[in-house]
């Protein structure tokens, strides 16, 4: 696994959830969400399993919806708990990400 994969696997969660809360949104549109943010090396295989653990930790919930092109499709929203879990993962975010520019600012470049 590539760094950039370990790293991005720590922050996906945090992502995914962050999307959801925009508007409520199914697997598929989520990957697609996520390229046009720029991560375009996440899979929709690496997605769903999340989407699954994030179901199961009670953080998001399915609700089965029509489409208009085609069958019908899962649109995942964030419960209260996955609302506290994001604010949570925010401020992890923000306490790791600027001493980490910090750093690579000082030595890295």
């Amino acid at each position: 696994m590539s760094l950039r994969s370990q790293l991005l696997k720590g922050i996906l969660e945090g992502c995914i959830l962050s999307i959801i809360k925009q508007q409520p949104t199914y697997g598929y549109e989520l990957s697609v969400r996520l390229q046009e943010f720029g991560l375009t090396d996440v899979s929709e295989g690496s997605i769903y399993p999340i989407l699954l653990r994030l179901q199961k930790e009670a953080l998001i919930q399915g609700t089965m919806k029509n489409s208009e092109a085609g069958p019908k499709r899962k649109y995942y929203h964030l419960t209260d708990k996955g609302h506290e879990a994001l604010q949570e993962f925010i401020h992890h975010w923000e306490s790791i990400k600027l001493p980490v520019e910090k750093i690579i600012e000082k030595g890295g470049k």
